[in-house]
């Protein structure tokens, strides 16, 4: 009987949703089960570094890593599992994008360690005491990875080969990935595996798009009653989709809620926040500066708005400093 291809996964800097996606392939799983041999998976397998280190390179035929990176322990294991892959996938926006951990970059490391362990109101701690990546009692030595200065893609540290994104990737798409893998009826490396057209063109209020708008004010969905059948660009509610990758069967706007762009950008897109930011001030109404400020003070957070999952990718992602 021929060996079965083997596959990985491996959590990094993330919620875990892309974890959970997993075991979303309900009970197709166990046909994913049958056809592979998973041979790394802490999260729900019991396994060790050390039965990664003992394979040979190149022996998984794909892992798929989620998270971004940030620690020095994430690094490590991007670099062990990518050398002994011959598959890499980057799983999820957070891996491909930087995700939500990424906008911790608009932080010095100085910042968030201060704020988290010294000045949270939920913090008691008036020894002002941080982990230490080294700490020695009685002769015991224990060990902690280093909270590096920037969170970075796990391109930006290794080479990927190929990319699923969402946040988190439906369990179509990772179907289809996985059959992909099997089969070997792989696109050009690089590619990111689902379509390549915006995600107005899946959008079931896509027929109410305008092709000419005027904002007078943007207006933020849950303080507002909106049309649930009307485009949110159309009521004065930011979407990121005109600008974001399709794939994810518009399940943020089926539950009447606008595109927040976890999908990325499609290939015709450099920054997606960019895009839609540079296209939404082009049709402000307003001309005058006191008028601008009044309609652009509906978006009080824009790095939030317009860069939530791809600041760490994004023209204004961060000098790589890791100390």
């Amino acid at each position: 009987m021929p060996e079965k291809p083997k596959i990985a996964f491996y959590w990094c800097a993330s919620c875990g949703g892309c974890e959970e996606s997993v075991v979303d392939l309900a009970e197709n799983i166990l046909d994913v089960v049958a056809a592979v041999d998973i041979v790394f998976w802490p999260v729900a397998m019991d396994f060790k570094v050390s039965d990664v280190e003992a394979m040979p390179d190149g022996s998984i035929a794909a892992t798929m890593i989620n998270g971004a990176i940030r620690t020095s322990e994430q690094e490590e294991m991007a670099r062990l599992l990518r050398r002994k892959s011959k598959y890499l996938i980057a799983y999820g926006a957070c891996a491909q994008l930087g995700g939500l951990p990424a906008l911790a970059n608009q932080f010095p490391r100085e910042q968030i360690m201060k704020f988290v362990y010294e000045e949270s109101p939920t913090v008691d701690n008036p020894a002002r005491i941080r982990p230490q990546t080294k700490f020695a009692e009685d002769g015991r030595v224990a060990t902690l990875p280093e909270f590096r200065n920037v969170v970075r893609t796990l391109d930006q540290v290794v080479e990927v080969d190929y990319y699923l994104p969402g946040c988190a990737p439906t369990p179509k798409l990772l179907a289809k990935a996985v059959e992909a893998l099997l089969t070997g009826d792989l696109p050009p490396k690089g590619s990111v595996l689902a379509p390549d057209v915006a995600l107005c063109e899946e959008c079931p209020r896509k027929d109410s798009k305008p092709t000419e708008v005027a904002f007078k004010e943007f207006k933020r969905p849950h303080l507002t009653a909106l049309d649930p059948t009307l485009c949110f660009l159309a009521q004065g509610v930011v979407c990121m989709g005109v600008a974001t990758r399709g794939g994810c069967e518009a399940q943020c706007v089926r539950g009447h809620m606008p595109c927040t762009g976890c999908f990325g950008p499609t290939s015709r897109v450099r920054d997606q926040g960019a895009k839609v930011l540079s296209s939404l001030s082009a049709n402000v109404a307003a001309e005058d500066e006191h008028g601008i400020e009044k309609t652009l003070a509906g978006i009080p957070d824009p790095v939030g708005t317009f860069y939530r999952y791809g600041l760490a990718a994004s023209l204004l992602r961060r000098k790589v400093s890791l100390r």
